[in-house]
This record gives structure tokens, C-alpha cells and sequence, in this order.
């Protein structure tokens, strides 16, 4: 028998937190969005977005970290790739603007695990599917989750118009009316890992 690859959960409580100055999002809508993203297409080609699955626990179950914008809207730490940039030296950058803290000495220690998922968005709309459609050629973004694994100690520094929530994985499971379809599948794409739940 395969034995699961396992992932070290340590108690949310044994991570500090701290702020840092606002990351003002580039569009004010969805729309906006989807506009950027047409001229970024035109000059770059597929956008290529990467993000983190940090996993911290609480009462024996794991959570995973959110960046909540707003009152609803809740999104994984990372980002747009940069031309010809890779994946995990991108992730790095993207995790360090979302939540490094920025005195030297405090960064986190980055481990990036494997990626668990890629979505794909065939045209300038929100909808994305876990499969490149068959009839589309030139997809639009590929988005990719990583497992992140975290050191025991970490301190993360939150931009002040965001918040960092701790979400645990029964509430993302099939809530896609809250979290939307690449979120609320998280707890499918971790059904594999054993969780090693390690306590103070």
C-alpha cells in the first residue's frame, strides 16, 4: 500500500500576527478584472496565477488561511506570475508581498509542497473548470495550488485593509456559494494527505 504524504499542522496559537501597510487591489470589480486581464492577454499572453494552501489547526482539525477583502470576498495568498518566472520562486514573492512581514530577519520560511490543483479560465469570464475544455486552444489563466508547509513558528504581517481568517476545512467543503468552486474544493484536493496534528 502507498502510504499518504503527510502534512504538519501546528496549533494556530503557536503563530504571531502583526499589520503592515495596506495592498491597495489593483481592480475595484470583477469587471475590472476581467478587463486587466484582456490587456495583460495582449501583451503576455496566458496569465499564469499561483497561490498558497497554508494549513495551521485548531481543535484537532485543519484550518486553512484566507485573505478576507472586504466583508466577503475571501481569496488564497499569491498572485500573477511574471513573464517566464517560476512557479515556486513566484509563489515565494507573492506570499512574501501578501504576508512577509517587512523588517529583515521576521520572513517566513517559505516550503513550497506540491501543486494539488490547476484550474483553468478559457475566456475574459469569471467561470473556471478544473480541466482545460477540449474546443479552447489559448485558455486564458491556469491557476495553481500549492501546499505550503509551515514552520512550527511563523510570524505573518497583515496588510491593514485585509484579514487573515482561519478557516477550517468543513466549512470550505462543497460551501461554493461562499467561497466559490476553486476554495470550496480544497478539502477534495487534500483527501489524500495524512494530517500529522502536532501540539504545543
Amino acid at each position: 500500500m502507498v502510504s499518504s504524504p503527510v502534512v504538519n499542522t501546528y496549533p494556530l496559537s503557536s503563530y504571531t500576527f502583526g499589520t503592515k501597510e495596506p495592498k491597495l487591489e489593483k481592480d475595484t470589480s470583477v469587471a475590472d478584472r476581467l478587463a486587466r486581464m484582456k490587456v495583460n492577454y495582449a501583451k503576455e499572453g496566458m496569465r499564469t496565477s499561483v497561490e498558497a494552501i497554508l494549513l495551521v489547526q485548531e481543535h484537532n482539525h485543519p484550518h486553512v488561511l484566507l485573505l478576507q477583502i472586504g466583508n466577503t470576498f475571501c481569496k488564497l495568498p499569491g498572485g500573477r506570475l511574471k513573464p517566464g518566472e517560476n512557479d515556486i520562486e513566484g509563489l515565494k514573492r507573492k506570499l512574501n508581498s501578501k504576508l512577509g512581514a517587512t523588517q529583515p530577519g521576521l520572513e517566513p520560511d517559505w516550503q513550497i509542497g506540491e501543486c494539488v490543483a490547476m484550474w483553468w479560465r478559457p475566456n475574459f469570464e469569471t467561470i473556471m473548470y478544473p480541466y482545460c475544455p477540449a474546443h479552447i486552444t489559448k485558455p486564458k489563466e491556469c491557476k495553481k495550488l500549492f501546499v505550503v508547509h509551515l514552520s512550527e513558528r511563523e510570524y505573518f504581517a497583515v496588510p491593514k485593509n485585509l484579514k487573515l481568517l482561519a478557516v477550517p476545512l468543513f466549512e470550505l467543503y462543497d460551501n461554493i456559494q461562499r467561497y466559490g468552486p476553486v476554495i470550496s474544493t480544497i478539502p477534495q484536493q487534500l483527501s489524500r494527505y495524512h494530517f500529522n496534528m502536532i501540539e504545543k
